[in-house]
């Protein structure tokens, strides 16, 4: 049968749709076929697809210190002002550093990278604090006290830890805190997402953890700004004082472990000496607390001081009251006006008494040795249950 003799033209458009091999036999004329084949390679190397049979548990370590801190995730420390945030930070990342148990937690060692940007020379008085009494020379941990815009400057960091700690990559980076590491605003959506890239590409770059310090908002309930930061946390912990001026961290949200875990420590004054102008120089170490003062652990609640105490929860529940940040009121705490309270009080049965003077004397007895007992905290008009 003879072969069909094409217009010229038809023949043409066919050789423009017939692909390089055929017109070349075999051969890549301008090597589109090689770019396509690595350009594949690439895609295969970076986007890698696990057949079910073949996704298996990881023996390896999910934690940097279990139960507080995951291993390659970020984790978010945040609470009011002076509350002890970063003193209880140090203290943990020393305890990664130097591979000791955390409170009976286990903790995977490494280099340590702190960046802390506020207050540095009170932050050298702090390692001295802590070197003393540990009693130790040196740890795998690095300071850094330049303030520092991480969106803009989180390349050259990765480069210049690379730098200056050459094959002993941090397994912790902590940024001390947001607001100082942050040039934009910490309420805007697009600011806060540049700025949780930026301390995304620090943990990719060393598959580490990072631990970012925050301040609380306005009400003190939960970290200030934008909340795309808490949706991008791995673990979040709230830290505040008690009235027994404890430190106490609330493990708020764990990706993949227990939440609602308590942490009380408290500060220990270390005296450093004097310096040039022969002033006192001091700072503090933290050290394990307890929830409860001696005097008041073991004693049961009763007669007009029980009275008091239920009808505080009772008032607390019926007529919260959010009281202003501060030092001195714990976050995400149950509080209300002492006034509502002693309103409350007077409605109840505080005393039998009908008469206000009575009635005065009790409330403000019952009141004084709550507080004394530390069952209940009281300042600037406002009280809470501890």
């Amino acid at each position: 049968m003879a072969i069909p003799e094409f217009e010229p033209g038809f023949r043409a458009a066919l050789d423009e749709v017939r692909p390089n091999h055929d017109r070349s036999n075999g051969a890549d004329n301008d090597g589109s076929g090689a770019e396509k084949a690595e350009a594949a390679q690439k895609a295969k190397q970076r986007f890698e697809l696990t057949r079910f049979n073949a996704v298996l548990l990881s023996s390896s370590s999910a934690y940097l210190v279990k139960g507080l801190i995951p291993r390659g995730g970020l984790t978010v420390v945040w609470g009011p002002p002076k509350c002890g945030k970063s003193f209880w930070t140090f203290d943990v990342a020393m305890h990664v550093a130097r591979g000791e148990p955390y409170r009976g937690r286990r903790v995977q060692d490494g280099v340590v990278v702190y960046l802390a940007l506020e207050g540095g020379n009170g932050f050298r008085a702090r390692i001295e604090a802590y070197r003393r009494t540990h009693n130790i020379d040196d740890a795998p941990f690095y300071l850094m006290t330049e303030r520092t815009d991480l969106v803009k400057d989180h390349e050259a960091l990765i480069a210049a830890i690379r730098a200056q700690i050459p094959g002993d990559m941090p397994a912790l980076v902590v940024i001390d805190t947001l607001n100082r590491s942050l040039a934009g605003s910490e309420s805007k959506d697009e600011d806060m997402a540049a700025y949780i890239r930026a301390a995304d590409a620090i943990r990719e770059a060393f598959d580490c953890a990072v631990v970012i310090v925050h301040h609380c908002g306005v009400d003190g309930s939960r970290p200030r700004g934008h909340t795309s930061l808490t949706g991008a946390a791995d673990a979040q912990h709230a830290v505040s004082r008690d009235g027994a001026d404890n430190i106490v961290v609330t493990v708020e949200w764990m990706k993949d472990g227990p939440e609602g875990d308590v942490i009380v420590s408290r500060l220990e004054h270390v005296d450093l000496g004097a310096d040039t102008d022969g002033e006192s120089v001091s700072s503090c170490v933290v050290v394990p607390g307890e929830t409860s003062t001696p005097a008041s652990r073991g004693k049961k609640v009763t007669g007009t001081k029980k009275v008091a105490l239920d009808i505080l929860r009772k008032a607390i529940a019926e007529a919260p009251a959010v009281p202003p940040a501060s030092n001195h009121i714990p976050p995400n705490t149950g509080t209300t006006l002492v006034e509502t309270w002693r309103t409350y009080a007077y409605q109840g049965t505080i005393t039998e008494s009908d008469k206000q003077d009575t009635r005065k004397r009790a409330f403000a007895r019952a009141a004084e040795k709550l507080q004394a007992a530390n069952l209940i905290g009281i300042w600037g008009g406002y009280v809470w249950l501890i």
